[in-house]
């Protein structure tokens, strides 16, 4: 079935730019196109308003949690979807702007982080939470 929201995407090429394979750079270009697009980079962004705005979004899927909503449950707002899947999108698709301003390389740094942490102990740290 195909994703009703990749059929009218307003990015011009967002099917082109991701088709055939979905990769976390082409996420990252076109998450950040987007957002040139529709002009949040008209006007200089800091880093701590991206990193608040990324907040927010957790915040969000919270908020959603606080209220009973299931972890995979998605409504609409008339066609804006919502819930926690949501909202945890929203806070990747926010990462993934940053660092495709920042010339960031995300895949990189996640297989990087993620060979790392095979490495550590278990529970490491020792905290509880």
């Amino acid at each position: 079935m195909e994703n009703p929201y990749m059929a009218r995407a307003a990015l011009p090429g967002m099917r082109e730019l991701l088709a055939p394979r979905i990769t976390i750079p082409r996420l990252v270009d076109a998450a950040h196109r987007n957002a040139i697009d529709k002009g949040w980079y008209d006007e200089p962004r800091a880093f701590g308003e991206s990193i608040a705005l990324m907040h927010s979004e957790l915040s969000e899927a919270l908020e959603d949690y606080r209220d009973g909503k299931g972890f995979t449950e998605i409504w609409f707002e008339g066609d804006k979807p919502c819930g926690i899947p949501t909202e945890l999108a929203d806070t990747i698709i926010r990462i993934f702007d940053l660092c495709g301003h920042l010339e960031i390389d995300l895949e990189a740094a996640i297989l990087q982080k993620m060979a790392y942490n095979a490495t550590r102990p278990h529970r490491h740290g020792g905290k509880t939470l």
